[in-house]
């Protein structure tokens, strides 16, 4: 296999996706699962190319033979091959199940869709190009959400559109003037020309770009779409647009800050305050939220913002904090989401003790979330809070409202256990059943590996940590430059 392969992780899944419709006329079941197999192959695909990486031998991929920063480029490295083997992974953990009600595979072709825009936006050596993923991805999200048919869900599918098409605008004109200051759009090439993004008109691009793309990181103020659209969608689409969406945005928020704006003071400082007031705004509605699907749509919220916290950390040890609540986010989220069809409401009572399993298994992602040792939401967040004590200063006012954050998402989630092992109430509901409870088993198997595995998987993390921020390393892979060694 060669570095040619990389494409194969864009190309395939956009193949499938217009193929699907196509079988879909003939045979829906076909289709449907022609569809899952196309994307099983794709984790194969990324592990062989991490493989190729971890020995040197994947360099980056200029398309066409047009070298960078005048080509496209495709950038695979630790941070975009994890990312693409949690997408592919997660989007078949939460395939959709084959329904009467659509014929030509409609909902498979729009998660191949997502999946081949994501792989794009995870591999993109350019602002243009991320871009062009990134609203492949939103545009999916928009059909995906309003895949129930129902008012609430076209409602929520068309203010989450206005709101998200708000958004690239913003992106777009943050590119413009990205554009204007250096004349570029690579990655490399303008971690190059980092010195004129501390100026006004550079701060002021990163703002928009900040606002923009957080739309889809869920970060605060723009997030007003995310408990509406998540209470109005199935269990399955809300976890994957908390669990793994979220993080493509936040994968080009961890670009530009580490490539364009790792010198721009005022830059760490706004996504240390914008986190900071999405974790508290969305902690209390989370807490004060009556039924599961909006409580965990609200905490998602509240824990992205602790994610876009961590981008403004300083150094290697912050982003190994980083990495690690973002993967473990990506696993527990959308496993909490699954239980939120048949635990919802304030009429769960015996939800547990009719589904045993379904009870052990929300009980440890709870557990894990909260961070109760040894789970890997423990070490997670001991990881920021140990480098956001480093840090000290503002950091100490925001590791007290994590932990206060804690107190209320203990609370929140024990109340919703209390009630699923109460003997009164509605014997109606409340029970998970058999297919949410198998993908909910098999995020519940990922995270017991990740805490039999940890020495290891920490070991990985600062790995990939370190080739993150090797700014000059990933200029000189993408420009062919001779890294500067200073004695």
């Amino acid at each position: 296999m060669t570095a040619e392969a990389t494409v194969l992780l864009i190309v395939l899944p956009l193949f499938g996706a217009f193929l699907l419709p196509t079988i879909g006329r003939i045979n829906a079941s076909a289709a449907h699962w022609s569809g899952a197999l196309l994307l099983a192959l794709l984790p194969l695909l990324a592990i062989e190319l991490w493989n190729l990486h971890s020995a040197g031998a994947l360099p980056p991929l200029a398309l066409g033979g047009y070298l960078a920063p005048l080509g496209i480029v495709l950038y695979p490295d630790r941070l975009s091959l994890t990312l693409v083997l949690a997408l592919t992974l997660g989007s078949l953990l939460l395939w959709p199940r084959l329904h009467q009600n659509d014929a030509t595979g409609r909902q498979a072709t729009l998660m191949l869709l997502l999946v081949a825009g994501g792989n794009g936006l995870a591999l993109a050596g350019d602002l243009f190009n991320a871009f062009v993923f990134y609203e492949l991805v939103a545009v999916t999200s928009y059909a995906l959400a309003a895949k129930l048919g129902s008012g609430d869900g076209y409602a929520a599918a068309l203010r989450f559109l206005i709101l998200s098409a708000l958004g690239s605008a913003l992106g777009l004109l943050g590119i413009a003037l990205i554009y204007t200051l250096t004349g570029t759009l690579n990655f490399a090439h303008l971690a190059q020309h980092a010195a004129a993004f501390n100026s006004p008109l550079g701060i002021t691009a990163f703002v928009l770009m900040v606002l923009g793309f957080g739309v889809k990181a869920e970060l605060f103020p723009v997030n007003s779409w995310v408990p509406e659209v998540y209470g109005a969608t199935s269990h399955r689409i809300a976890g994957l647009l908390a669990g793994i969406v979220s993080k493509l945005a936040l994968l080009l928020l961890l670009r530009l800050i580490t490539l364009l704006y790792s010198d721009v003071e005022v830059a760490g400082w706004l996504l240390f305050t914008l986190g900071l007031l999405g974790l508290i705004s969305g902690e209390l509605a989370a807490w004060r939220a009556t039924d599961l699907r909006h409580t965990l749509a609200y905490s998602s919220i509240g824990q992205l913002g602790v994610m876009v916290m961590a981008l403004s950390l300083p150094g290697e040890s912050g982003m190994v904090a980083l990495l690690a609540l973002a993967l473990h986010h990506l696993v527990v989220k959308p496993g909490l989401f699954l239980f939120s069809d048949g635990w919802h409401g304030t009429s769960l009572a015996g939800a547990a003790r009719r589904g045993p399993w379904g009870g052990v298994l929300f009980l440890l992602f709870a557990l894990s979330l909260i961070g109760v040792p040894p789970l890997p939401g423990f070490w997670a967040k001991l990881l920021f809070i140990r480098e956001a004590l480093a840090a000290g200063g503002p950091w100490l006012l925001a590791i007290a409202i994590i932990l206060t954050a804690t107190v209320l998402e203990t609370a929140y989630l024990f109340r919703f256990l209390r009630r699923a092992y109460s003997r009164h109430g509605s014997a109606g509901y409340g029970a998970i059943g058999p297919d949410a409870a198998l993908r909910a088993s098999a995020f519940g198997a990922t995270l017991v590996v990740g805490l039999l595995l940890l020495n290891p998987l920490t070991e990985l993390l600062q790995q990939t940590a370190a080739e993150i921020i090797d700014t000059p390393s990933y200029i000189a892979r993408v420009l062919d430059v001779p890294v500067e060694v200073t004695p």
